[in-house]
């Protein structure tokens, strides 16, 4: 056997190991750029050069040009965006989303000078108007309210219920967010696309479909219901209400997609990375499936992010009118169950049950993304794979615990089941001061009498 000088085969006491592996292969990106530089120190870096040096080539998932070029290129379209595009058409409709779909790139924006900003700005104006000369109508009826301190708050539930036209701005300022994440969905597939050789199929089009249709008719309906066992009913002052439920509740719908696309992709991947472990080559394998779940993962976590303020101010939302509606109930209670509280039952029932979606949905897609993926690398048989693969096997799990995948309202507080309970943990501390708050009031007529007998001592 001949013999020769190699640092990776040949150890300087002359015994033979066997060569290196590439152990570090979670962090072996290289841009183009940069290896071309290698290969050729003295080669100038021409604008071509630094142009690509944002195209990675490695064995990570990654493809040859960029997400967006090789979408483009496939001649496919985004069945991310196609599922939900019914709640993305209701919502532009409604002025809460000007985004700027451009076919001929697949790509979202945000743009001030564009039709559909121009469109809903608009829709606000108008909204404005009307929704002023509404309040203006609500606070002259409180300040000559003359009764019980119960009837009150019920009378200042109206006033507060006109506050979800605050969704509409908040929207525009993260809508550029919203896009950036479409936008994601959309590099993901392509990625999807190149690993697994096929299209991501959702099958979540006829759920968009039904929320887009569903969802503004049971809100007109909650809302008339609200308006004739409460108040006088006047169409044209129930209009504007109709309106801003829908705008809540479509921006539900929205997180609930945007949620059950989260779930359903984690389970494809996982799927489909159990599939793909039965063919030879795992260790390569597990590299491509590892780039897919960290982009996932950012995903999850950009979901929260890009709508941080809007879902921040629509949960504290919930909880106050939640917090009036059982408190109207409560204390309607000593006088029986009435026709106005069919009213207040059906606000609170509604608000109760979007904030319960809105919290158990974005717990179930954390869970899914991280926790069940973590479940399916667990259950991965190592005895019959190379090192090679066992190392990418536990470096999939380090990357899964040290990448967070829960939704987050922008470091505000996590989204899950917990945010529920503790929401509603506070709303019952606050009905009990409430509650208290009206024991202590006497009666009118108890006050009168109590004002008589002293004037006759």
């Amino acid at each position: 056997m001949s013999l020769y000088f190699n640092a990776n085969t040949l150890r300087f006491d002359g015994t033979m190991r066997e060569p290196k592996r590439n152990r570090n292969v979670f962090l072996d990106v290289k841009p183009v750029a940069e290896q071309n530089a290698d290969a050729n120190p003295a080669a100038p870096r021409t604008g071509q050069s630094r142009r690509n040096a944002t195209v990675f080539s490695n064995r990570v998932g990654f493809p040859p040009v960029t997400p967006k070029e090789a979408f483009v290129n496939s001649g496919a379209t985004s069945m991310v965006y196609e599922s939900s595009k019914p709640i993305y058409m209701v919502l532009r409709a409604l002025g809460v989303f000007p985004y700027t779909r451009h076919a001929a790139t697949g790509e979202t924006v945000f743009a001030l000078a564009s039709p559909a900003m121009a469109y809903c700005a608009l829709f606000f104006l108008l909204i404005t108007v009307y929704i002023a000369f509404i309040l203006m109508n609500r606070i002259e009826i409180v300040r000559t309210l003359e009764g019980r301190f119960e009837e009150s708050v019920i009378a200042y539930l109206f006033i507060v219920n006109i506050l979800p036209m605050l969704i509409i701005p908040l929207m525009w300022y993260e809508t550029r967010k919203v896009a950036g994440v479409v936008n994601g969905w959309t590099d993901f597939e392509t990625v999807y696309r190149e690993t697994s050789g096929r299209a991501l199929e959702l099958n979540l089009r006829t759920k968009a479909q039904l929320i887009a249709v569903l969802l503004p008719i049971l809100c007109s309906v909650s809302v008339a219901i609200t308006h004739v066992t409460m108040v006088d009913f006047k169409l044209l002052q129930v209009i504007p209400y109709c309106v801003l439920d829908t705008i809540t509740y479509m921006m539900g719908g929205y997180w609930y997609m945007t949620c059950e696309t989260l779930s359903t992709t984690a389970k494809i991947l996982a799927e489909d990375f159990q599939r793909a472990l039965r063919h030879v080559g795992p260790a390569a394998k597990v590299s491509e499936y590892r780039s897919l779940w960290l982009r996932l993962s950012k995903l999850a976590r950009e979901t929260g992010f890009s709508t941080c303020y809007t879902f921040t101010f629509i949960c504290l939302y919930l909880f106050f009118i939640i917090t009036l509606s059982i408190y109207g109930l409560m204390s309607q209670i000593s006088d029986g169950f009435g026709v106005k509280d069919i009213g207040l039952a059906v606000t609170a029932f509604c608000s109760v049950g979007l904030l319960f979606y809105i919290c158990d949905e974005a717990h179930y897609a954390s869970f899914n993304v991280r926790t069940n993926f973590q479940k399916k690398l667990l259950m991965v048989e190592l005895s019959w794979m190379n090192t090679d693969a066992q190392t990418e096997i536990n470096m999939f799990l380090r990357a899964t615990e040290m990448n967070p995948s829960s939704i987050n309202l922008g470091g505000f507080f996590d989204v899950n089941r917990t945010l529920f309970k503790s929401l509603l943990a506070t709303m019952v501390t606050y009905l009990v001061v409430l509650l208290q708050f009206q024991i202590s009031i006497p009666d009118e007529p108890s006050a009168m009498l109590m004002h008589t007998n002293s004037t006759h001592r």
